[in-house]
């Protein structure tokens, strides 16, 4: 790990924190309510910009032909999940429908777009995340309204097309821009000083622009969260067993099927991150008069986001440990 991300990884989990406070507290006024909730897209745009800027496409088409890993996360984010998540809100949020709703509509829609800081921040393999995430990102839209059907009882009808048109806006153009700038870069010979730039301050910039999206996600949220106190304990027990069984499954698995380093890193992310914000957008859809189911969606990331600085630092540790035994070996 270079010292720019060395730096980078230790503020993360305070400054998410920090970022998570002010958010709330900013959403008690009006204006930063109506005005930082219009940001959130803008700077994650920013932010996955810059990652993107980071991946050589040509490794992408690559990473589609990694079966071995494809196949382990596709298993745990769209069978072992869902389940998981049903019996979890049975046993801790049993006595409410519309918190089990919003909690299983969390964790059955992995990340499209977190896990891939968090997964560059971490030296995971960016390239081999970002191919799973189309894939990720139709299934779960697929997926969503027959896990609902299963746990209601009837269709889920949401409109496809808003959600299709903010992929596009938060995913697509990021990503298109940022390719063309490097094949414009490559031609004018300025390839090796971008990537030196990066080298050096990327993970600073990502972090920055994850808390300002933080900040802006919870403060458009603020007022919603302050009325309901004491959801986020009730959230805190089902949410917490989600992220350590599924970490350990990830871990296990990856060094059962003796994935590189990398690889495991990149399987970790890409199984415990959710999308809560397109999960938010089919909620508010399909569900207006349930805010409750809502308000799950809105508390997720409340816990999530700590959660994955900690992983973070967790896969660190276990990745110096690693380098350190490999180099006495040697």
């Amino acid at each position: 790990m270079d010292e720019g991300l060395g730096s980078a990884s230790k503020m993360q989990s305070p400054m998410i924190l920090a970022s998570a406070v002010i958010g709330v507290a900013l959403g008690q006024i009006q204006f930063f309510r109506d005005s930082l909730g219009s940001l959130m897209e803008p700077f994650l745009m920013v932010l996955l910009f810059l990652i993107f800027l980071k991946v050589d496409v040509r490794q992408i088409g690559r990473s589609f032909r990694n079966v071995k890993f494809t196949s382990t996360e596709l298993a745990i984010n769209f069978i072992w999940t869902p389940f998981f998540a049903v019996g979890l809100g049975l046993i801790f949020l049993g006595d409410s429908l519309p918190m089990r709703i919003g909690f299983l509509m969390l964790l059955a829609t992995p990340c499209t777009d977190w896990y891939l800081v968090f997964t560059a921040m971490t030296k995971g393999n960016v390239p081999l995340s970002t191919a799973i995430l189309p894939l990720n990102l139709v299934l779960q839209l697929v997926l969503l309204p027959v896990y609902l059907f299963l746990m209601v009882g009837s269709d889920s009808q949401f409109e496809m097309l808003p959600l299709l048109e903010g992929i596009v806006y938060v995913l697509v153009i990021p990503f298109a821009l940022a390719n063309i700038i490097r094949i414009v870069l490559v031609r004018a010979s300025a390839k090796d000083r971008l990537d030196r730039f990066l080298d050096a301050r990327g993970d600073e910039l990502q972090l920055r622009f994850l808390c300002l999206a933080v900040v802006a996600m919870f403060a458009s949220q603020g007022q919603m969260i302050v009325e309901n106190l004491m959801l986020p304990v009730r959230m805190l027990l089902p949410l917490a067993a989600f992220f350590v069984f599924n970490f350990v499954l990830a871990q296990a698995i990856g060094r059962f099927l003796r994935l590189p380093f990398d690889d495991a890193v990149s399987l970790s992310f890409t199984t415990l991150a959710r999308n809560s914000p397109l999960a938010l957008a089919i909620a508010v859809a399909a569900f207006p008069d349930e805010p409750l189911i809502a308000l799950v969606l809105v508390v997720g990331p409340l816990i999530e986001l700590p959660v994955l600085s900690v992983v973070s630092r967790v896969l660190h540790h276990m990745r110096t440990s690693q380098e350190s035994r490999n180099d006495i070996a040697v």
